[in-house]
């Protein structure tokens, strides 16, 4: 019995020895959760690494003359250790002789706080010991340069415990110019146009850097590893700066003064197919304009009579016509299965091919394809597929591009008066780009370019590829079909009867052909109180030896004045085509003449400047003005006269002065003092402004300026 009570009791004993044990674990398990929850937390945390990647410098695109389009800037994050042991040694002593100063130079150059709100809060992080304080984000280079100079922080990261961060800001250095071509590299939205085409090779490959989660926040950890990134290749783009610039001007001189929608201008090199051009310019709810959408190259629309050079290639390629083929217009009106089909200008009866074309006749063409291809359209749809208007362009930024639409007898919509209003630009569509492909391979003798936006890929200067023109199509037409084609497009424009004719130039040759279709306004129908029209020019120049081919198409609203392919989009060409001609392709010399000039010139200023300017320059002239600050000026004769301006001029005013005449600086003081928000194109003086003068307008309003 004793032995079995001396085994109990060791059983016993045991037993409580181990609830003991358990009860100790358990209190230890929830004194450690609850009570050092916290500290083991933090130690936890702290002890945390990781890599953060290290964006790589994206590379820039440049024009094809050498001027940036879109860069990247160098931005930089500030953040400050406050517990670094050179800023907390000797009691901070170091932080706290010089934090006062500091916070005086940081809201002298932030401007963003004043000094005290500065010391209140880095004394408070300095308590806190903060160790990832975010002090200032995305300052500038500039602001950079000066903030290492400042007392404390030039002391060095280790004994200041100042971060800075690089980043990049992506910026297009000429603003609106080709800008939704060229793109934007955004972080929280898609890339659009070559940005977002050529992402990979702009962006570079990214490196990474080893951190340590502490207080609150990731650090660098010093002496960790680190990958170098590989900075971003250089895109060279086919892009002209110039020929852009006066593109844009133009195009936005007609859209402004004609109160269009939107327009477009393209300017291809006709023996490479590259684009030196492309302005898109789209009304605004505050009506200006700016380049929202990519009209010409993703925006498929009926074409109108632009089309109808598809329609006589394709006519004269069956030999079913030649130029001096008779057909009757019928007086300009004709129904084709019940539809009626007019001319603009009715009156015309029998005509030669040529001058159908030269006179743009709808019912001509009409007649012609229904004679020929009703019975057969599936031959007047090859054509149309071998000139590639039914594929996409093959241009660089493919995401933009427009899908055209081109009929074929399988489609539920087929009628039989398909034919006839598809001969005249009705009932499919194309985009700009892709009629501009099909006439610049008639300029270029038949041989149909891919068109292309870059030109070279370079890295670190050193060019790695480039991009040589590439040929879609090796001969679109006959040479008979060829000759007489060019024939017809010169016609128009120096015929008799032309359409364009009144961009006729005595100086060199343009070929090309006049389109004013008719669109429905707001999908409403064709009826006569909801149309508007689309104009349109496509051609080239100089026609005796194309160089460039441009294609302008531009849509009207019911307030425009003007419609006509001629009179809208063929003002435009003309414009481009002039100062590309007298830059880049003119041999005539200037030779000055010592002649008195009897010219009028004109200008607007500010009286004491235009006064220093004759003084100067020792010319007489009066002021007819008797107050005010602004004079308009005229010049002959070496004489000038100042007048008071036709408007009362004050900053304090609601009413748009007339500005149309001055120069950008005097143009941007006057209104923005007055309470506008004011953007411009082109150089040179103003010749048009968005907000007429005389009316009323409200602070912050935008106004556009056009320069010429």
């Amino acid at each position: 019995m004793e032995v079995k009570k001396d085994i109990l009791w060791r059983v016993y004993l045991s037993f409580i020895g181990m609830v003991i044990l358990g009860i100790f674990v358990i209190g230890k398990a929830f004194y450690i959760q609850q009570v050092q929850g916290n500290f083991w937390t933090t130690m936890d945390s702290s002890m945390h690494l990781k890599y953060r990647p290290i964006e790589a410098e994206r590379g820039t695109i440049y024009s094809e003359d050498g001027n940036m389009l879109s860069t990247s800037v160098p931005i930089f994050d500030v953040y400050v250790d406050f517990a670094a042991e050179g800023l907390m040694e000797n009691d901070g002593k170091r932080f706290k002789s010089q934090v006062d100063t500091l916070s005086i130079c940081l809201s002298n150059l932030f401007k963003d706080k004043t000094p005290e709100l500065y010391l209140h809060e880095m004394k408070l992080a300095y308590k806190n010991k903060d160790r990832y304080y975010p002090l200032k984000k995305k300052i500038s280079f500039t602001q950079y340069k000066v903030l290492r100079d400042l007392p404390l922080v030039k002391l060095g990261k280790n004994k200041s415990g100042f971060l800075m961060e690089p980043k990049d800001k992506r910026i297009n250095p000429y603003g609106l110019l080709a800008n939704r071509t060229i793109g934007l590299s955004r972080d929280n939205a898609s890339n659009v146009g070559l940005e977002q085409r050529y992402d990979s090779l702009l962006k570079g490959k990214t490196g990474q850097q080893l951190i340590r989660y502490m207080a609150g926040a990731y650090m660098p950890v010093d002496g960790g590893d680190v990958v170098d990134p590989e900075n971003g290749k250089d895109i060279i783009s086919t892009i002209d700066t110039y020929i852009q610039d006066i593109a844009e001007s133009a195009l936005m001189r007609m859209v402004v003064g004609n109160n269009s929608e939107h327009g477009t201008a393209i300017v291809m090199e006709t023996a490479t197919g590259k684009i030196k051009a492309i302005a898109n310019l789209g009304k605004q709810k505050d009506g200006s304009f700016n380049e929202d959408l990519n009209y010409g190259i993703g925006k498929a629309t009926e074409p109108g009579s632009v089309f109808k050079l598809a329609t006589l290639m394709s006519l004269l390629d069956d030999k079913y016509v030649t130029n001096s083929t008779i057909v009757n217009c019928e007086g300009g009106k004709k129904t084709f299965y019940g539809l009626t089909i007019k001319d603009s200008h009715e009156g015309t009866y029998e005509i030669t091919v040529k001058d159908a074309f030269e006179r743009s006749s709808n019912v001509a063409f009409a007649k012609l394809a229904d004679q020929y291809y009703h019975n057969q359209p599936s031959k007047f749809i090859n054509h149309l597929h071998n000139y590639r208007l039914d594929a996409i362009t093959g241009i660089d930024i493919t995401a933009a591009s427009g899908k055209p639409t081109i009929k074929n007898p399988s489609n539920r919509s087929w009628a039989n008066t398909t034919i006839p209003y598809m001969a005249h630009g009705y009932e499919e569509l194309v985009t700009p780009l892709h009629l501009l492909m099909l006439y610049n391979a008639v300029a270029n003798n038949g041989k149909m370019m891919k068109p292309y936006l870059v030109s070279s890929i370079k890295q670190y200067g050193v060019e790695i590829k480039a991009i040589q023109p590439v040929v879609l199509v090796d001969k679109i037409c006959t040479d008979e079909t060829l000759v007489q084609l060019k024939e017809c497009l010169l016609a128009v424009v120096q015929g008799e009867h032309g359409t364009a004719r009144k961009i006729k130039d005595s100086t060199y040759l343009i070929a090309g052909k006049t389109g004013t279709a008719v669109s429905a306004l707001d999908n409403k129908g064709y009826n006569k109180g909801n149309k508007v029209y689309q104009a349109s020019f496509i051609g080239y120049f100089p026609a005796d030896a194309p160089k460039y081919t441009i294609a302008v198409v531009i849509q009207n609203t019911k307030e425009s004045k003007k419609f006509y392919g001629a009179d809208v989009s063929g003002t435009v060409f003309k414009e481009i085509s002039d100062k590309i001609y007298g830059s880049y392709l003119s041999t005539k010399k200037y030779i000055p003449v010592n002649k008195p000039d009897s010219n009028q010139y004109n200008y607007f200023g500010m009286k004491n400047e235009l006064g220093s300017i004759f003084t100067t320059l020792n010319l007489p002239y009066a002021d007819s003005g008797v107050s005010g600050f602004w004079r308009s000026m005229e010049m002959k004769n070496n004489s000038g006269i100042l007048n008071a301006p036709p408007i009362s001029i004050s900053t304090s005013g609601s009413v748009t002065p007339n500005v149309i005449g001055m120069g950008l600086k005097d143009a941007v003081y006057l209104l923005e003092n007055m309470g506008l928000k004011v953007s411009s194109t082109g150089r040179g003086k103003v010749m048009n402004q968005s907000v007429n003068a005389g009316t009323h307008f409200k602070k912050t309003q935008n106004i556009t300026l056009i320069l010429n």
